[in-house]
């Protein structure tokens, strides 16, 4: 019995031996652990890019948050999109070296693939156009700093009336990411945006018109609202947001019954419209305190049809008179 099992262990270990120095036993040893180790190298090199990207990012999130800065600067947003857009980049060129690198391993003669390769080639220029088209305008956006990290923009896309407004949330070289006001997010391809509108570089301004009757002392109207350009600087919390005192352009047009007068303020990138709904505010109370209110203050006046239900028989009396 033992002489049959020592046999039998004997029979296994000559075939595992066997095994490995055949051909399939070789390719293994050999290619296929080259290649195993080539796939697993690059999924950690994309792993620690990918890591590498989001430290950055948060390293320049952490400097933000740890100054005094209301808002992000034009080089942080620029630095943010920047990461983003090596780290997209090094994950491809990377994934292509190692492709190389396997076909080298299996032995596949490169000659054999200049026609496939150029058929191939072809179609894709037909068919990756888009694509194509996508990096270069990407490549420009990220080159030329049209618009970065957080900034408010309004993107005018071919085949759509309505700009596309939101806060940059991702930049790469094929498509940028917009989150609206609404939360939802948007996904746009770089090559289809035919014109930028960058709401949030370097500084905003914010556009207050407000209404008043041609029946009042336009005056008495403009020492007011330089009085609301006082008070505005004197409040800490609105005076962070403002570059400098917002300043009374006059009359801006003139309607039948109102004369429409003009403010406007500087403030700082993507806080025009904070600083335009405050000042908004105090412009009223300015208003109402001095007695001055336009067409639009008062009740309207709705007339109503009566229904031919609700209107009984007409009298001959009242047919008469």
């Amino acid at each position: 019995m033992t002489t049959n099992t020592n046999y039998l262990a004997f029979s296994v270990a000559q075939r595992w031996q066997d095994f490995w120095r055949g051909e399939i036993g070789e390719w293994i040893i050999t290619r296929g652990l080259k290649i195993t180790l080539l796939v697993i190298f690059a999924v950690l090199a994309a792993r620690f890019i990918n890591w590498a990207a989001q430290k950055i990012t948060r390293r320049i999130d952490a400097d933000f948050q740890e100054t005094d800065q209301l808002v992000r600067t034009e080089s942080a947003k620029h630095r943010q999109a920047v990461a983003s857009v090596i780290s997209w980049v090094s994950i491809a060129v990377l994934f292509v070296v190692v492709l190389v690198e396997v076909t080298d391993a299996l032995a596949i003669p490169v000659g054999s693939l200049v026609a496939p390769a150029a058929v191939l080639g072809a179609a894709l220029g037909f068919g990756a156009q888009r694509i194509v088209q996508d990096l270069l305008a990407g490549f420009f956006v990220i080159t030329e700093k049209q618009y970065g990290f957080g900034d408010l923009v309004a993107l005018t896309v071919t085949g759509v009336s309505t700009p596309a407004e939101g806060t940059v949330e991702d930049v790469t070289l094929r498509v940028t990411k917009l989150r609206s006001a609404e939360g939802e997010v948007f996904t746009i391809p770089n090559g289809q945006i035919v014109k930028t509108m960058n709401l949030s570089k370097d500084w905003a301004r914010a556009v207050i018109d407000i209404p008043v009757p041609t029946t009042a002392d336009l005056t008495r109207v403009d020492e007011l609202l330089h009085g609301v350009s006082e008070t505005a600087m004197k409040d800490e919390s609105l005076r962070k947001l403002l570059l400098d005192a917002p300043q009374v352009m006059g009359v801006e047009s003139i309607e039948v019954d109102t004369v429409n007068l003009r403010m406007v303020a500087r403030t700082l990138p993507g806080k025009q419209f904070e600083v335009g709904r405050r000042l908004r505010l105090l412009v009223v109370a300015a208003l109402m305190r001095a007695g001055i209110v336009t067409a639009a203050d008062t009740s309207p006046v709705v007339n109503t049809i009566p229904s031919p239900a609700n209107v009984g028989p007409v009298s001959k009396t009242e047919d008469a008179s």
